[in-house]
């Protein structure tokens, strides 16, 4: 038996399991064409590419530009702005992708789903045997430093490469303007990728950059992540929740706990240099299991 008939014998016995544990469990067959994208003739390296402001944003396309002739570029990203999504991913309701446009260089697909959706639809649907070389999500709209990693969708997509085992990188521009002006991070952008795609990442460790608006960068600095908070988060617009409705806007005032002189991302982004700041998915704080072993008793 072939690795792909493993693979389908394998997926039915699952199926049908949970649907005798389950009745409301049901197997839904593959559609013609699952698994993996034709090889590239070229043997060209692959990316995979992503966002959170949705596959028409200009940070996106600037990207893709900047990318060209590393290698075939796939991008899979979502339908309209995810913004603030985080690593959300759709299960509650089906998601859609849809095929934009595509030759032998670049191919892109729209998702009905959040930026995770679409790495998790396309390593399913496109890269079952083979995965990309890596995956490039932004360049995002508005800075992914200090503690907003946590909440963006651009990096819920790096962290999801982290977590299956997939090169992946984040790239963010500190401007939320739709008009924002990519220019001078573009070098920037394509010599890290070219860097990356060139030596072997750490298994499970991705990357959040962040570059600063500004008409001269600096250079690049390797950090780590600023230790600070976001406070005053929503604006009142009108009404009263105790009679009927009020209406609040996200909005928020940024904090740092940490003294201005700190070598973090916040501090280097505020000198006009790039921040480099490596992640990854564990959320274990080792240093204190011992801390809390007196819960064993």
């Amino acid at each position: 038996m072939s690795d792909k008939q493993n693979k389908d014998h394998f997926t039915s016995q699952a199926a049908a399991n949970m649907s005798q544990a389950n009745g409301s469990m049901s197997f839904f067959p593959e559609a013609t064409g699952y698994g993996q994208l034709p090889g590239d003739p070229q043997g060209r390296k692959t990316i995979l590419v992503t966002n959170d402001d949705g596959y028409q944003a200009a940070g996106i396309n600037r990207l893709v530009e900047a990318l060209r002739g590393l290698g075939r570029i796939v991008v899979c990203a979502p339908d309209s702005p995810r913004s603030g999504y985080s690593a959300s991913f759709t299960c509650t309701q089906p998601v859609t992708l849809r095929r934009i446009s595509g030759d032998d260089d670049l191919l892109v697909y729209a998702c009905s789903g959040t930026p995770v959706d679409c790495v998790k639809l396309a390593m399913h649907r496109f890269f079952s045997q083979q995965a990309p070389d890596l995956i490039v999500s932004g360049i995002n709209h508005g800075g992914n430093d200090s503690i907003c990693i946590m909440y963006s969708g651009t990096m819920g997509a790096v962290l999801e490469g982290c977590v299956i085992g997939v090169p992946a990188v984040g790239f963010s521009l500190l401007d939320h303007r739709p008009s924002a002006d990519f220019t001078q991070a573009l070098p920037y952008v394509r010599r890290i990728t070219e860097e990356l795609l060139s030596r072997p990442m750490p298994l499970g460790v991705g990357l959040n950059v962040n570059i600063p608006a500004a008409d001269a960068l600096r250079g690049v600095r390797v950090c780590r992540q600023a230790d600070g908070y976001w406070h005053k988060e929503f604006h009142y617009i009108d009404g009263d929740e105790n009679a009927d409705v009020a209406t609040f806007q996200v909005t928020g005032e940024y904090a740092c706990r940490e003294d201005a002189s700190a070598l973090n991302d916040r501090y280097w982004l505020e000198r006009d240099y790039i921040s480099v700041v490596p992640v990854r998915v564990d959320y274990t704080h080792h240093e204190h299991i011992d801390t809390f072993k007196y819960l064993e008793k």
